[in-house]
């Protein structure tokens, strides 16, 4: 009798043990990153600026504003819309703590879905956090989910009906910020967001909006482009200046029969020039081995080669894999690229931008070269 109560205590405190290091683990995903201001950051917004309804949510994320001592053109960036995409959000945080802007301004939303990084998808044993190694010592990153966090919306319908096209989609894509566009103010957590980012867009008369994304290797559309219409010459232009680097990347036309995504919503209820770019990220994919932080980052995966051999990706795929100093090495470039192209077309609306590492010094020195120390 006495040995079955000590085993009872033993299991009791066993469960407790555990019980305590999971609620530490739960608390942490509410942490946020930091994110060092650069010198060329002259501002700074929040969303619910353009949403007071979001001010005390999640959702009311930072808004940096990078702003040139002359007038010119306006672009937005937009990371995080998925937080289970790595490079949109360090590439957000490079130029946040890198770029320098001359002439225009530079909108930068690191963070679009702030609610999506505080969650991880379910069943998928991805890791809650990564490391990147700096001059500094290492700085950690949030791996997040592709859609809101359940406990800022609850339920999904089985099925969810697009407010402004009436498209009917999967229940869980209600959680999906690139399903919500153009928004409702008076609608869902991640239709409000949506909506505040569309009204950012229209307040501030933003000429271009870049929303950073990456994709698994077996999905068709990656290491592209896709571009609404009134942003496609552009798109063309820049496609062609990325392959004179040696940077291969498709482009394709924003599909006019899907909607909520804001390459097709935002150009059409702004007047911006929307565009969407893609990398490829294995550890997002369904033919992966183990999920773990060192996938996020190196992209090295055999059984991605595997997949390579018999003819079942859209991108190459060899034992190099594609590192996170390729994908954010393309998503700079591309944003770069696609600022300069716009200058060159529409002189009023110039930027011009000093700062920003080239894809070929990301690819010899790695993102952790151009983090900044946080103090």
């Amino acid at each position: 009798m006495k040995g079955t109560k000590t085993t009872g205590l033993i299991m009791i405190a066993l469960a407790l043990g555990i019980a305590f290091a999971a609620g530490r683990e739960f608390l942490k995903t509410r942490e946020l990153e930091p994110i060092v201001t650069g010198e060329g950051v002259t501002s700074m917004q929040r969303l619910s600026d353009y949403l007071p309804a979001l001010k005390g949510t999640r959702g009311d994320s930072d808004i940096y504003i990078l702003q040139g001592k002359e007038p010119g053109g306006s672009v937005l960036v937009l990371g995080n819309t998925h937080p289970n995409e790595p490079s949109s959000f360090l590439t957000t945080v490079l130029l946040i703590e890198n770029l320098k802007v001359e002439k225009g301004t530079v909108y930068v939303l690191p963070r679009a879905n702030a609610s999506a990084l505080s969650h991880n998808d379910p069943q998928e044993g991805s890791p809650q956090r990564y490391t990147i190694k700096t001059p500094y010592g290492e700085r950690w990153f949030r791996f997040g989910s592709r859609a809101t966090n359940p406990l800022d919306q609850w339920p999904d319908p089985d099925v969810y009906i697009h407010a402004a096209s009436g498209q009917k989609l999967s229940g869980n894509e209600t959680r999906n910020l690139n399903r919500a566009y153009p928004g409702r103010p008076d609608g869902t957590y991640t239709e409000k967001v949506a909506f505040a980012i569309t009204e950012l867009i229209k307040k501030n008369d933003i000429k271009m909006t870049i929303d950073l994304h990456e994709a698994s290797p077996e999905y068709p559309v990656i290491n592209a482009i896709v571009a609404h219409e009134r942003a496609m010459a552009i798109s063309s232009q820049v496609v062609m200046n990325m392959e004179f680097e040696d940077i291969q990347i498709g482009l394709e036309p924003s599909p006019a029969t899907l909607h909520g995504l804001t390459h097709r919503e935002l150009g059409d209820y702004t007047c911006t020039c929307a565009v969407l770019m893609e990398t490829a990220n294995a550890s997002q994919g369904r033919l992966r081995g183990k999920t773990d932080a060192d996938l996020v980052l190196t992209g090295k995966d055999p059984m991605y080669v595997k997949a390579q051999k018999i003819g079942r990706l859209f991108v190459p795929y060899d034992e190099k894999g594609h590192p996170i100093e390729e994908r954010v090495g393309r998503h700079v470039t591309g944003v770069v690229q696609h600022i300069l192209v716009m200058g060159e077309n529409e002189p009023d609306n110039e930027i011009i931008l000093e700062g920003l590492p080239s894809y070929a010094e990301l690819l010899e020195n790695g993102v952790g070269a151009y983090l900044k120390e946080v103090k």
